[in-house]
């Protein structure tokens, strides 16, 4: 049995994360940012009887993270796993979307994470025992208009991820990364709205791309399911890309040049539509 503690815990990935480990024995912390979004999580957890405790943590917010890691450990012990998944979206045009909206995801997606790596990690090295999972996305290593602020710091996450998963091998440590594809989760729906004037098209594309991508949703339980894998396993494999699209589409974007994917930024609606078509056997609506 292992202790786990995840964040971003009241939906989505982190909510099955949740649910997955529990129902496979283990004792989870699950964290928010505000537990008033934690009544779907509690219904499951009171149902099954699963040994899962629900506690604030904003990712945020130094002593927000400093107290609720040190609460955890005084409580249980030991953290043998951290899965980092709290994370908001940010999509939109470099030229359209504010500076300060740059600084908010960078400081959720890859601070956040940061301030819960420096808060488990000393003492997963003493012991020299535990499991970093940090979940980025397949716009970890392809970044795609109109994302620039969401990829950055999905990139930026990666780097970090790989240089601490360096780092801690020589204690017995693995870090471990989770690139999903395109999963039913609430981010989706959690979007900007496009600015009606905006004279880039890419931000509509990307939505309709989506929309039609959910038809078939896949669901957050495939990520807690090989999250689960990952943590019960030994393997010190890296990259785990997650989800039926995730995969194709990190080889779609092997086999072009740098320069076809800036050429894919000025085409068409049309041309647009027939690519994904061709490329994704999607039917886009703009």
């Amino acid at each position: 049995m292992a202790i786990a503690l995840i964040t971003g815990a009241s939906s989505g990935i982190g909510l099955a994360t949740a649910v997955t480990l529990a129902r496979g024995g283990h004792k989870v912390i699950a964290t928010m940012r505000n537990l008033d979004g934690a009544g779907e999580l509690q219904k499951i957890v009171s149902a099954e009887k699963l040994p899962v405790t629900v506690a604030a943590l904003n990712v945020d917010d130094d002593a927000s993270v400093n107290s609720a890691v040190g609460k955890a450990l005084s409580e249980n012990g030991s953290i043998d796993v951290l899965v980092n998944n709290a994370g908001i979206g940010g999509g939109g045009s470099v030229e359209e979307v504010p500076l300060e909206r740059f600084r908010e995801v960078m400081e959720t997606n890859f601070f956040g994470a940061l301030r819960c790596i420096k808060a488990v990690i000393p003492g997963m090295r003493e012991r020299r025992h535990g499991c970093i999972v940090n979940i980025t996305s397949v716009a970890g290593r392809a970044a795609l208009a109109p994302q620039a602020a969401y990829a950055a710091s999905k990139w930026a996450f990666e780097a970090l991820s790989e240089c601490l998963a360096q780092e801690m091998k020589a204690f017995n440590v693995r870090v471990a990364i989770i690139e999903p594809g395109v999963i039913a989760t609430p981010i989706f729906g959690k979007g900007r709205p496009v600015p009606k004037d905006s004279p880039y098209p890419h931000a509509r594309r990307q939505t309709a791309l989506f929309t039609a991508s959910l038809t078939k949703p896949t669901s957050p339980y495939v990520v807690g399911e090989q999250i689960r894998q990952i943590v019960e396993g030994d393997s010190w494999q890296f990259r785990y890309p997650v989800g039926p699209d995730a995969v194709p589409f990190l080889k779609w974007r092997a086999s072009k040049t740098d320069e076809e994917m800036v050429n894919l930024g000025g085409q068409s609606d049309e041309e647009y539509k027939i690519m994904v078509k061709r490329e994704f056997g999607l039917d886009v609506v703009l």
